[in-house]
């Protein structure tokens, strides 16, 4: 009989601590999943709502200002010549134009020395830039990894 209690015991212990591993798990996620991003942009601008939608449907919570982005961009030092047509920033860093979340996502796992992200213009297929109607077109560009001093280099590469 002791040694059926003493399993008893060994089992509700071990399948609380599993409980207890589980509930830190969706918390971890959850807290991942709730990603906050500030996003500065104008308010009639339909491709930058689509972006937000993009970052949001890949694990970021938008806080949205319809200010317009050429003022933030400024005061946050990203270069004009790097401009497009929304400013985010999100843990320090700052995200310039259509960027893709993933890149997004692999910045901040690799915190890189830098000011941020940048897709300058708004290359047609990146993400807000990519509905119906483009057509399914989908021009080459690159993400840049923008320096403290300004300099750029690729970050990731898109066809």
């Amino acid at each position: 009989m002791k040694s059926i209690n003493r399993q008893r015991r060994l089992l509700l212990t071990g399948a609380a601590a599993l409980g207890l591993a589980a509930a830190g798990l969706v918390r971890a996620q959850t807290a991942q999943a709730a990603q906050g991003i500030e996003v500065w942009k104008d308010p009639n601008c339909g491709c930058c709502h689509d972006w937000i939608t993009h970052v949001e449907q890949n694990g970021f919570k938008a806080k949205v200002f319809d200010t317009g982005n050429n003022a933030v961009r400024a005061r946050l030092g990203m270069p004009q010549q790097l401009g497009s047509c929304h400013t985010a920033l999100v843990q320090g860093y700052v995200i310039e134009g259509h960027v893709p979340a993933k890149d997004i996502q692999r910045l901040l796992k690799e915190k890189p020395q830098a000011l941020g992200l940048a897709v300058p213009g708004m290359p047609i297929g990146s993400p807000g830039m990519d509905g119906p109607a483009y057509g399914g077109r989908r021009d080459r560009y690159d993400v840049l990894l923008v320096l403290k001093d300004g300099s750029t280099q690729v970050f990731q590469r898109h066809a």
